[in-house]
């Protein structure tokens, strides 16, 4: 079957949340002195390479350190993502003023996001018709669209457009002043947080016009470098990581709640992303171990610097439960390829035709 392997035979019965999360106690303490190194250390990276970028006289240097300060904004976001869980550090307060800070070379909201992310997705996980993110649909539901929008989708699902995905459907929908449809709650905070992100865009366009000008560069050039490419960078990095934490041939999306409740989906909706090493180089403690994943969605509580920890404690107590991938591009478009759609009652993923791609999940999920 390619890159993909048969579905294992079904194992004990998840424990309980509350069991699995007591075996992770010593994993939850969070350390203030070491949240702030980590902050101030990416707040320092990402002036340093759009600093970089204005210096360079080059346009392909400038549009490295471009990319480079996408890279550290997707670390800049790790944070306020841990932040927003209240996993940064202990003091509830520091975490909302580190959360908004960190998020703002993103620009995003922090309030829509702990909405968005906190209460929908790691409330409902992976539950058709709540959970949004890379909601898989069915062939009944493709089939119902306008052309228009089944060709949206199959770019979507394409393998290359992760950062088109995140930055329509998430950051331009959901998070930059969504409209009552896609936020029918209305909260003043929301308004003030799109209010904070668009002065800090503001502020950041403004701060390169003004050095293009006092550096006698053309400020076009200037704002595709260090504006226009790390806000594209980063959208397209956000956008894989969250696509390949929920999709992949053993991964399950479902359709009903009783279902779902019953396959703890904290454990069987996620999947741990493993990198080798190059170079000496880690590339999950480069994206502050955002891959560890299924270790987050057990508890939301657990630093980003503890998580590599949690992650060993889970896949060594439920040997066989956790979907571990190593990574690789020909593993990640073969997946691209195969999840398409989804098939609930069935279990599987499918093409853009209905036809089956993968393994059906087992019954016990």
């Amino acid at each position: 079957m390619s890159q993909i392997e048969a579905m294992p035979p079904a194992a004990a019965e998840v424990p309980s949340r509350k069991t699995i999360r007591s075996w992770l106690l010593a994993c939850s303490h969070r350390d203030t002195r070491r949240a702030l190194a980590l902050v101030a250390l990416d707040l320092t990276l990402f002036v340093a390479a759009i600093g970089a970028v204005v210096m360079a006289s080059r346009w392909p240097v400038k549009l490295g350190f471009g990319i480079v300060a996408g890279f550290v904004i997707g670390r800049l976001f790790i944070l306020g993502h841990d932040a927003c869980h209240q996993s940064l550090t202990p003091n509830r307060r520091l975490n909302r003023v580190l959360g908004r800070l960190v998020f703002l070379p993103s620009l995003t909201p922090f309030s829509l996001w702990e909405a968005g992310h906190n209460v929908v997705h790691h409330g409902y996980t992976n539950l058709k018709g709540i959970d949004f993110v890379w909601a898989p649909l069915t062939s009944a539901e493709y089939r119902a669209l306008s052309p228009a929008a089944q060709w949206r989708e199959r770019v979507y699902r394409s393998g290359w457009a992760p950062w088109l995905y995140y930055l329509v459907e998430i950051w331009w929908r959901r998070m930059f002043f969504p409209s009552a449809r896609e936020m029918p709650t209305r909260r003043a905070v929301f308004f003030r947080d799109g209010l904070l992100v668009s002065a800090a865009a503001t502020l950041w366009i403004a701060g390169l016009i003004v050095a293009a000008r006092a550096t006698h560069q053309p400020a076009w050039l200037v704002l595709v470098c260090g504006f226009l490419v790390p806000f594209l960078v980063w959208n397209g990095l956000i956008g894989f990581v969250v696509y390949v934490h929920h999709t992949h041939p053993r991964i399950i999306w479902h359709g009903d709640k009783t279902a779902w409740l019953r396959a703890q989906p904290f454990v069987t909706t996620t999947v741990h992303i493993t990198f080798r090493r190059r170079w000496g180089v880690d590339a999950g403690a480069l994206l502050h171990h955002i891959m560890e994943h299924t270790a987050h969605h057990v508890d939301m509580g657990i630093p980003l610097y503890h998580l590599r920890r949690a992650q060993e404690i889970l896949e060594h107590r439920m040997p066989g439960r956790i979907v571990v991938q190593a990574f690789s591009w020909r593993w990640y478009f073969d997946t691209a390829r195969r999840c398409k759609l989804y098939d609930c009652e069935a279990r599987q993923w499918t093409d853009f035709a209905g036809r089956p791609t993968a393994p059906a999940a087992s019954a016990a999920g």
